[in-house]
């Protein structure tokens, strides 16, 4: 078996900042003051540069404490960046992918990269032991994923890592699994000191009230898919990347295969260079996809479940969630595919098709994540509903649709005063949606020349039309998803039929 080297025979790696060392100081005051077999979670946010802190630590580790060290990853992009990077601080590493049976070398390494399921496997079959493990380092410790391998090393000191630490299982709190949380720097923080780049977020309100929420507490694939693979949905995103990402580099972020694929035909036809990227992308053509990427200056990806952990590119310009989720984790990671600072480059965009800002604050927000640790079900029980952030909508009529009603006076209609009215007049609530209807049929027969010309202002009118029967279902107060649907299309409707009487 070859020995532990000494300080001296294992090269120091990159320079750490002084944030980096700060946290690497109060990491390593545990190693050396608590149990042996404590369970210690640190958090730093996407970009902070975990994977070089948990190198050197791996590195110092195994010179002062004279013990090997096991870091666990999910996917094999990410053991292949941490194998890298060790090398980098000239730690002797050991990968244990699918390819792995056996382990008859292992004396001669200090340190192992581990995929989850294929070190459980290992481990369950009794294939091999790993021994004189000291230390074992989780990335993404989020992931509950890491929690059976537990038991096989309950004599060791384990560090989970995250930009979050919130588990992606409600059920199963990271507190239950880990006694203590380090809090990293902020983003705010990073972003000052220009380690992050700076944010600016450009929210599009969007209706969720078709969206359901699966057993894992996020919505689910099929009615993301049924929302934002429609044409309206699909006008609503090309329209926001026209307006704040022409010509920048664009990453955009779906739920759902198939909504990605009409992403990527709706910006061809519209002439824009894009291209779709899932997880069933060969790895041949994926790999030419990130070359291509990477190179073209407004390059833009239309992407599904593969890009928000193991992927890099610092040059990302613009981010868009063409999503909604109720996911903290999801919601930093896919911001911050676009936060790196690098020469050239000390700001991004963010383009919210989904409501996330409303619901969990803008990214560079300071957040209390020793609050969030300590009482998770506390945090999910107070998001915000997507009711209640639609009553804060205001709906403003784009200035492109506005010209076209460039003939009438005004364009304005208070659901909420006329509501008042009828009612202070005892007559039915139902008469605000006459009157809101004839409303809309007079601008449109004033900014028309026949009947199709009415018919097709009216089909403009989707998302006015929509607000004002959003803003009349809460003057009912304790109305449904399914009454507002109906009533909805039953204005358009009404509203067309008032049209062809008309002409």
């Amino acid at each position: 078996m070859s020995s532990i080297p000494s300080e001296g025979g294992v090269k120091k790696g990159k320079e750490l900042y002084d944030y980096q060392k700060e946290d690497l100081t109060k990491i390593f005051d545990r190693f050396h003051n608590c149990p042996a077999n404590y369970n210690l979670v640190y958090q730093l946010p996407t970009g902070g540069g975990k994977t070089v802190i948990f190198s050197e630590i791996s590195r110092r580790y195994i010179t002062e404490f004279k013990k090997k060290v096991l870091i666990l990853t999910h996917r094999i992009e990410l053991s292949r960046q941490t194998d890298s990077m060790l090398a980098e601080f000239g730690v002797f590493t050991k990968v244990i992918d699918s390819s792995v049976k056996e382990l008859p070398d292992q004396d001669d390494y200090h340190c192992f990269v581990a995929m989850v399921e294929t070190l459980n496997n290992r481990l369950y079959d009794k294939k091999f032991e790993l021994n004189e493990i000291g230390l074992v380092i989780i990335d993404e410790a989020h992931n509950n994923s890491f929690r059976k391998l537990f038991k096989y090393f309950e004599q060791c000191f384990i560090l989970g890592v995250t930009a979050t630490p919130l588990s992606s299982n409600f059920k199963l709190p990271l507190k239950d699994s880990y006694k203590e949380l380090i809090v990293g720097h902020s983003i705010p923080y990073l972003v000052n000191q220009g380690f992050l780049a700076k944010a600016t977020t450009f929210s599009y309100d969007v209706s969720l009230n078709k969206l359901k929420i699966g057993i894992n507490g996020d919505y689910t694939v099929r009615s993301s898919e049924e929302l934002y693979s429609g044409v309206q949905m699909q006008n609503k995103l090309l329209y926001a990347f026209e307006q704040r990402s022409k010509g920048k580099k664009t990453l955009i972020f779906n739920n759902g295969i198939n909504t990605s694929q009409y992403v990527f035909h709706t910006f061809k036809e519209a002439g824009y260079d894009i291209r779709h990227l899932d997880n069933t992308t060969p790895k041949k053509q994926r790999k030419e996809i990130l070359e291509w990427f990477k190179k073209k200056p407004d390059a833009i990806i239309s992407s599904v479940s593969i890009l928000t952990t193991g992927f890099d590119e610092p040059t990302i310009e613009s981010i868009i969630l063409n999503r909604a989720t109720r996911s903290l984790t999801l919601y930093y990671q896919m911001i911050g595919r676009g936060s790196r600072a690098i020469p050239g480059k000390s700001t991004f965009d963010v383009i919210d098709l989904g409501n996330n800002a409303a619901r969990f604050g803008l990214w560079a927000e300071e957040v209390d994540w020793q609050l969030i640790f300590a009482y998770p079900e506390h945090f999910l029980e107070n998001l915000i509903s997507d009711d209640e952030i639609e009553r804060r909508f205001v709906y403003t009529m784009p200035e492109e649709l506005k010209a076209k009603f460039a003939k009438s006076e005004s364009l304005e209609f208070n659901v909420k005063n006329v509501y008042k009215e009828v009612i202070s007049n005892k007559q039915k609530p139902t008469v605000v949606i006459d009157k809101s209807i004839e409303q809309h049929a007079k601008i449109i027969t004033e900014n028309s020349d026949d009947l199709m010309d009415a018919l097709g202002l009216a089909r403009e009118l989707d998302e006015a039309i929509a607000d004002r029967v959003r803003r009349y279902s809460y003057c009912l107060h304790n109305t449904t998803r399914n009454f507002r649907d109906w009533l909805q299309e039953e204005y358009m409707r009404r509203l067309r039929s008032t049209l062809r009487s008309a002409y």
